[in-house]
Order: C-alpha cells, then sequence, then structure tokens
C-alpha cells in the first residue's frame, strides 16, 4: 500500500496477513498523522459530524457584523459621490441603472462578483472531490462561455433598447403583454433559484463552521444585502461588488498557496491522489472503519473519496477523460445559460456599462471569473480527495469540501477565512438579485399594469420595499427547500429544466428579425413541459421510482437541461421561419420604451456613436465567439491525448490554475482603481476641502448636469418623452438571420 513521497514525508506503513485455511484476507493499515489517510480521523465517519471549528459568536460575527460593516462602507461611499464627485441625486433611473456610465473595470469586477455564487466556491470543489481535475475545468469553463456570449447581447441592448431598464421591458416594447409576462415567470424563476442556492449552500456551511443554527442562518444573512442595497441601489451595489470581489480574490489566493506551496507540492498532491485509487474496496472498509477491521467498517461505495473513479480513466482523478465530469460539464453549460440570459441581474449590468465599456467588462469579467472555481477547486477540492478527509458524500453535495481543506490545513482561521469568503459571495450575488427583483416589480408590475404614470420617487419607493420583501421571503424559501431533502447540488443542477427554455428566444429576440413573439411564448412554455416530464420519465425508466435522490441523478438531470434548451430553440426557429415571419425594424423598439425621468446619462449622442458601438460589435462578437471554442472544445480535445496525466503534466496544469488566479487577481483589484482615479481623486479632494473649512471644487460632472437641467422638476413626472436623439440614437437594421448589423446615416 505504500507510495513513493518526498523525503520530507514518510511512507505509508501497512501489514496484511493471511491465513490459509479461508479465501478471504484481512487487512490492518498502520496510520500516523503526517500523510494520509491520518490517524486522527480514525474511527470518525464525517469531517463535521462533531464539533463546528468555531463557535457560534464567531458566525454572529460574520453574519450580522460583516452586513453591518459593508452597508456603513458603502452608503458612506454613495454620500461621498453624492456630495464631492457626481454630485447626483439618487433618483430611480440612478438607483435602477446607476447612470449607465459604470467602466470596463468596474464593469468585469461586478461580473465577477454576481456570478461568484456560493456554488461557485463550494460546488466546483464538490465535482473536484468527485470527479477529479474534469470537475474544476468543466465548472470554470461550462459557466464561463455564457458571460462571453452575454457580452454580444450586451453591446446589442446598447444599439437598439439603450433606453431600457429590464429585459422583460425589452420584451414587452417588442413582442407585446402575453411574451411579457410569460418572460416575467421566468425571470423570477431566476432569481429565485440563485438566491436559493446562495442561501442553501451559505447556511449550510454557517451551520457546519460555527454551529449557528441554519434556519436563524437563513433570514439572518439575507440583511446583510436588504441594508446598503436599499439604501444605494445599484451603484452601491457595485462599490461593494468590488470590494467582495477583492476579499474573495485575496482567500483564493492563499489557499492556492497553502495548499501547492506552504504546506504540499504538485508532486506531493499528484501522489497522494495516484494513491487513494489503488486501494480495493476491503482496503477502504479497513480504513473508514470504527476499529480497522472490515467488520466494523462504515464505509459505502461512493461515499468517501476512496478506491478508482467510476467512469474514469483507469479510475483516476488525473484525467480529462471522465465520462461523469463530462456529463456534468454539459449540465453546467445548459443550466447556466439561463442563470445568465434570464437573469436580469446580468442585463442590469450591461444596461449600466458605458456602451464602450459593456462588451470589454464582459469579456474580462469573464476571463477573470474562471479563475475562482478552476483555481480554487483544483487547490481545495483535490486536495480534499488527495488527503483522504473524513468527507462524507452528503457533506461534499452541501458544498463542504472547502471548509474541510481549510480547516485540516489551517484550523479555525481556515474555518474563518472560507467563511468570510463565503459570506462575500453571498452578499454580492443576493445584492445583484434583490436589485434585480426590485426592478422587475417597479417597471414591470407596478408601472406597467398598477400605476402607469407612476412618479421617479414611487418607483424608488417600490424598489426599496420590494428589497426588503425578497430577502425576507427568500429565507423561508431556503428553509422549505432544506426540509424537503434538497441541497445546493440538487437545485443547482435543477435549475436548467425550469428556465433553460427562455434562453434561445431572449438571443432571437435581441440578434434576429424575424423572430416570432408568439413562437417565442409558445417555445418557452412547451419547452418547460417537455422538460418537465422528460425529467420525471427518466427518473422513472432509470431508477423504477421517483424520488428527490432520483431525480438528482446525472443522466436524469441530463436529459431534462438538454430537452429543455433545445426544444425551445427548435420550436422558436420552426415558428419564426415557417408559421408566423416577422421583419422587425429594431429603429422602433427603443422608441416603445418610456423613461420615467430625464436622465440621460450614457443616452448621448457621444454614447450612442454608431461607428463605435458597431466597432464594439464586432469586437466582442470575434473574441466570444473564439474564446468559446477554446473553453468548450479546444482545451478538452489538447487534454485526450495526455490520459491519465503525468508528474510533470499535473505540476504545469496546477501552474496554469496558480498563474490564472494570481493574474486575475491583480487586473480585478488594479483596473477599477486606475480607471476611476479622476474620481476618486475628485471625492478626496472635496472631502480634504471641506475638513479645511475651504470652498469644494467643482467636479467634470456638475458642468455636465448643468447644461442639462430642464424646468419641470422629474420627481413631478409621471412620463417624460426622450428627445429624438435619444428615442432613436441610430437607425438599425438587420439584414439576415445571422443578425449582422447594418447602420445607416
Amino acid at each position: 500500500l505504500g507510495c513513493e513521497q518526498n523525503s520530507s514525508l514518510p511512507p505509508r506503513k501497512a501489514v496484511r496477513t493471511t491465513k490459509a485455511s479461508k479465501p478471504t484476507m484481512s487487512f490492518t493499515i498502520e496510520k500516523n498523522d503526517d500523510i494520509p489517510p491520518f490517524l486522527r480521523y480514525d474511527g470518525q465517519d464525517s469531517f463535521f459530524g462533531g464539533e463546528p471549528p468555531l463557535s457560534k459568536t464567531i458566525g454572529y460575527l460574520v453574519v450580522l457584523g460583516f452586513g453591518v460593516l459593508f452597508s456603513v462602507i458603502t452608503t458612506c461611499l454613495v454620500y461621498a459621490d453624492k456630495m464631492f464627485g457626481s454630485k447626483k441625486e439618487i433618483t430611480s433611473e440612478q438607483f435602477n441603472t446607476a447612470g449607465r456610465m459604470i467602466k470596463t473595470g468596474l464593469t468585469a469586477s461586478v461580473i465577477v462578483s454576481q456570478w461568484t455564487w456560493a456554488a461557485t466556491l463550494l460546488q466546483s470543489s464538490n465535482v473536484a472531490w468527485a470527479y477529479g481535475v474534469s470537475g474544476p475545468f468543466w465548472y470554470a469553463s461550462g459557466a464561463t462561455i455564457q458571460v462571453l456570449l452575454f457580452g454580444v447581447l450586451a453591446i446589442s441592448l446598447k444599439k437598439v433598447a439603450p433606453s431600457a431598464h429590464t429585459v422583460c421591458e425589452i420584451v414587452n416594447a417588442r413582442w407585446g403583454k402575453t411574451a411579457h409576462m410569460t418572460f416575467l415567470f421566468f425571470a423570477f424563476c431566476a432569481n429565485v433559484i440563485v438566491t436559493s442556492m446562495l442561501l442553501l449552500g451559505g447556511a449550510a456551511t454557517v451551520e457546519a463552521l460555527t454551529g449557528m443554527d441554519y434556519r436563524l442562518a437563513s433570514f439572518l444573512i439575507p440583511w446583510g444585502v436588504i441594508l446598503y442595497t436599499a439604501s444605494g441601489g445599484l451603484k452601491a451595489t457595485f462599490l461593494a461588488s468590488y470590494l467582495h470581489t477583492v476579499i474573495i480574490f485575496a482567500v483564493l489566493i492563499t489557499m492556492v498557496f497553502v495548499v501547492y506551496i506552504k504546506v504540499y507540492s504538485s508532486d506531493a498532491i499528484y501522489k497522494f491522489l495516484e494513491t487513494t485509487v489503488t486501494y480495493t474496496e476491503e482496503e477502504c472498509q479497513v480504513i473508514w472503519s470504527t476499529n480497522g477491521t472490515v467488520a466494523g467498517t462504515f464505509f459505502e461505495p461512493g461515499s468517501y473519496a476512496c478506491g478508482p473513479v467510476s467512469g474514469n480513466n483507469e479510475g483516476s482523478y488525473l484525467t480529462m477523460l471522465s465520462s461523469d465530469g463530462l456529463m456534468f460539464g454539459v449540465i453546467n453549460i445548459v443550466g447556466n445559460f439561463g442563470t445568465v440570459f434570464v437573469d436580469q441581474s446580468y442585463w442590469q449590468s450591461a444596461i449600466a456599462a458605458r456602451p464602450s465599456s459593456a462588451a470589454r467588462g464582459y469579456l474580462l469579467g469573464g476571463i477573470c471569473w474562471f479563475a475562482i472555481p478552476f483555481s480554487l477547486a483544483t487547490s481545495l477540492g483535490l486536495a480534499s480527495t488527495a488527503l483522504q478527509l473524513p468527507i462524507v458524500a452528503g457533506e461534499a453535495g452541501s458544498g463542504l469540501v472547502p471548509p474541510a481543506v481549510a480547516t485540516e490545513l489551517l484550523g479555525t482561521a481556515g474555518s474563518g477565512l472560507i467563511l468570510v469568503m463565503l459570506f462575500m459571495a453571498i452578499v454580492s450575488t443576493g445584492s445583484a438579485e434583490s436589485i434585480a427583483v426590485s426592478s422587475l416589480v417597479a417597471y414591470d408590475i407596478y408601472r406597467e399594469y398598477i400605476n402607469p404614470e407612476a412618479t421617479g420617487k414611487q418607483i424608488l419607493f417600490v424598489s426599496r420595499i420590494v428589497i426588503v420583501v425578497f430577502g425576507l421571503l427568500m429565507g423561508i424559501l431556503s428553509i422549505v427547500l432544506n426540509e424537503m431533502g434538497l441541497n445546493l447540488g440538487w437545485v443547482y443542477l435543477f435549475m436548467g429544466v425550469v428556465i433553460g427554455s427562455a434562453v434561445i428566444p431572449l438571443w432571437n429576440m435581441m440578434t434576429w428579425k424575424k423572430a416570432s413573439g408568439t413562437g417565442a411564448v409558445i417555445a418557452a412554455w412547451l419547452g418547460l413541459v417537455l422538460a418537465v416530464v422528460c425529467w420525471l420519465i427518466a427518473a422513472q425508466v432509470q431508477s423504477g421510482e421517483i424520488s428527490v435522490a432520483t431525480l438528482g441523478a446525472n443522466e436524469v438531470m441530463l436529459s431534462g437541461n438538454l430537452v429543455a434548451i433545445c426544444m425551445s430553440g427548435i420550436i422558436h426557429f420552426i415558428y419564426s421561419m415557417f408559421i408566423d415571419p416577422q421583419d422587425y425594424d429594431f429603429a422602433e423598439l427603443d422608441a416603445n420604451i418610456k423613461l420615467v425621468e430625464e436622465d440621460l446619462s450614457g443616452l448621448g449622442p457621444e454614447e450612442q456613436d454608431p461607428a463605435e458601438l458597431q466597432s464594439a460589435y464586432v469586437w466582442i462578437t470575434r473574441r466570444g465567439y473564439v474564446l468559446t471554442l477554446v473553453l468548450i472544445f479546444v482545451w478538452p480535445l489538447l487534454s485526450v491525448p495526455a490520459g491519465v496525466f503525468s508528474q510533470s503534466y499535473f505540476a504545469f496544469w496546477v501552474l496554469v490554475a496558480i498563474a490564472w488566479g494570481f493574474g486575475a487577481a491583480l487586473v480585478i483589484t488594479i483596473l477599477p482603481l486606475v480607471e476611476s482615479s479622476d474620481d476618486i481623486m475628485s471625492v478626496l479632494n472635496g472631502m480634504a476641502s471641506m475638513c479645511t473649512g475651504k470652498p469644494i471644487p467643482d467636479s467634470e460632472f456638475e458642468h455636465e448636469n448643468a447644461a442639462k437641467e430642464i424646468d419641470t422638476p422629474s420627481e413631478e413626472v409621471g412620463y417624460v418623452p426622450k428627445p429624438a436623439a435619444a428615442a432613436a440614437p441610430v437607425s438599425k437594421v438587420y439584414e439576415d438571420a445571422d443578425s449582422e448589423f447594418e447602420t445607416e446615416a
């Protein structure tokens, strides 16, 4: 049972005894605390089955203290910008669009922040624990391409609907009420599913690390989001997201450094992983036993990371040739198209970005985000298997692999870092989801169906009320889901079944002039029905029963996810091509969207230059498609000839993960500061002037605002017609279904 180790690591001691009178053999494995399996975990059937590594006080301090701290910091930043920077009041337009002038670096930071769910940190390491090196790669690549491709929709939005507040507003402007209500349903489903995953993973980890009851954690966690989101709106969310992203990357770099540089090396992890898969089932039973014998075992195949990996080449964790890993990759790709293309928070980030920054921000954000699941899971996820920690499958499914490894390597400090990192992910994505839901309710329900003449003040009031109510309701929903036996991994795989059928119709809405509204409605609903039916049938056929466990199997989830996105796309294409083809003029789209207040930030002629928009569209289209092909096809295919990774190949793989993580951390931390240096200096100068009693200098924004003043106060206006330049900044037509833009003077 021994394997070659570094000279600093003592060899594993093992004793095998046989008895000639019996065909079976008994094994005795002498453990120590230097190399896995560790003696200190002898007889322990789960990692967190005993006392939590942190006290409840730490749990309350993080959940409540950090929430209050970030609320104070973010509110002060928004107030400082209002007083000394842009000097703009928080109107409904500012609250929900952040002035449509966010730059590339901050846009990328926000994309990274809102795409970093609890699942990004927890589920990515779970699939590494289950499938090996293929898990982190397929998680990262399968969830990066959606952001890259959404950059195409982001610049398309700037061309054809720059005045929009929500994606459903665009649906209503093009396809009418029936389609509007249909896609409003799918948009709410996306927000609810994402927020549910945040709280399920977050509450489970808080309970495991601190002992705080998960139900209490589910109620308290949203308050960290509610306070600053309701106060400052989208701009506060963006500022907080930058801080969250910086902290997440700081912890990420720490964990990668500890695993592969400080405590172990890529060679040590490689040899540990090789050894893990050499164990037979009998040997695993001895390792996971109360008394070191087969008779006292609590091991069941699949319950612990021990022995060959089913479906992997040679049963190894060190290969990309993994059938289950590939299956997860497909599910991941399909499901995440729904949670990007149907999630209002991504449309809102595109709306908030400068036209020149939208495409680059999404591309840069996608590339930097790739490092979080890939680098983190390649370190913590693989280390959990290599070190043979007593992590049971139920704990892994609940997302407890990262905290277990961090606790093993750094003790309570590691537990605390993971808790802080997780809380940053929850509140950053949670704030984006909260402001997204508030925008949908304020603009697509309240203004559209309840009060069409709503003023800016009324829109702002409704938005803030919805943020509070949504946060409280999601706490209740996460408790209900947990009581039903649904964990983070189950909900993550399930999301594509529910919202996947809305993806292709929304893409067609922005890029295809023939796209039929009636066809979109039929495709979305019929795709959902077919997906659910196929999902249920697949569970019955495979397992003979329908239950939470059978419905959560990879093959079953794959069938439902594929049917949802593929059937809706086929239905919409056939209906739009042969039954109800349209010839839509995209120049009419923005004219059908009403502003509530006369706030033309980001809508002026300089931001709507046709040549610049066309150039940005070509730029993101080429790069988005190329990077998608590289991540989904080229990279995996180049890894196939390697088969089971050699020690040097694995070392190079780890080097890529480390370099990508460090590079992304530097870019996402420094670029927003460099781009906003003038704004930061303006605020600092204003604060210094106030402290010294000197006159506060005017900013460039104040001069711009003075030039745009109007006679009628915006808050007294229910509907303000846009000037001709803003209503249709450029006439646009589509020549064919390939959605090539042609601009007219």
